[in-house]
């Protein structure tokens, strides 16, 4: 075999090793479609593997829209899940600066330490969280959760955003000093752009895992007009019946959030992938 025909085979595997893995990825999503536009006749006694419906209907959206208040879902899980990731995102990127550019006793220690916070299973936290919440009257509200969701998260954002501050000289913030510029100003205006790739994929790292959650909005929000989207799609199959087409449909309204945030965060994501401190 010479050297183009193993270099072409290569490649030829390496295609079905990407489509294969694309094809994984996207049957789950194709059934959850497919699934919403089927009514619960069409899923019960359809005989056999049927992936397209006989009769597609867009009436399942409504009927759920109708029977569950999804708006009121969508909008606690934006609240808590908003919230959070900005918060969340604010404190590590000032906390993985300070860490990345001054020095102190016990800088070592304290990393560790925020590593050390994420080994711990989450549900060894749901009693002391538990506990906390009701001291501060916070149980059961959308406030109390985003303060779970930001305090769970900030640690591994905090080691994240460390990790690319780190990659930027610190000859920029030493010009900047030079130049009369404040520590804040520095930071806000000079090295936070040039960390945007970092700063979006924290974003999306801190908004993910939260809008996925489940085990803590089930236990510290039991009110029905509090509930998570997340939470309450479990809710809606119950010991009796399981409507799968409703279910697939509130699966599909809860995953918009997730692909408007790629879509807007994708931009920025690229372009600071791009951006530098290279002066014109």
């Amino acid at each position: 075999m010479t050297k183009t025909n193993k270099n072409r085979l290569v490649l030829l595997l390496g295609y079905v090793v990407l489509i294969t893995g694309c094809l994984c990825v996207l049957l789950p999503l194709s059934w959850m479609v497919i699934t919403s536009l089927k009514s619960m006749t069409d899923i019960t006694l359809s005989k056999g593997l049927k992936l397209f419906p006989s009769g597609p209907t867009l009436e399942n959206f409504a009927n759920i829209w109708k029977e569950y208040p999804i708006a009121t879902y969508i909008k606690n899980s934006i609240i808590a899940v908003g919230g959070s990731t900005i918060f969340g995102v604010i404190c590590a990127a000032l906390c993985g600066y300070g860490l990345s550019r001054y020095e102190f006793r016990g800088k070592a220690l304290l990393l560790s330490f925020l590593l050390v916070t994420q080994m711990f299973p989450a549900v060894m936290k749901i009693i002391p969280y538990y506990k906390i919440l009701v001291s501060l009257h916070l149980n059961n509200t959308r406030t109390g959760l985003l303060v779970v969701y930001a305090s769970f998260g900030i640690p591994f954002c905090t080691w994240m955003m460390y990790g690319y501050f780190r990659s930027i000289p610190t000859g920029l913030d030493e010009a900047a000093r030079v130049d009369g510029s404040s520590a804040f100003y520095t930071f806000y205006k000079i090295i936070l752009p040039i960390a945007l790739p970092g700063l979006v994929a924290t974003v999306i790292y801190a908004f993910l895992q939260n809008w996925n959650e489940y085990m803590f909005a089930s236990v510290l929000m039991s009110a029905d007009e509090k509930k998570t989207i997340t939470y309450a799609i479990s809710t809606m199959a119950d010991a009796y019946k399981i409507q799968w087409n409703y279910l697939m449909c509130a699966a599909m309204i809860s995953s918009v959030p997730t692909l408007a945030v790629f879509t807007v965060m994708q931009k920025y994501l690229i372009a600071g992938m791009t951006a530098g401190a290279v002066k014109e």
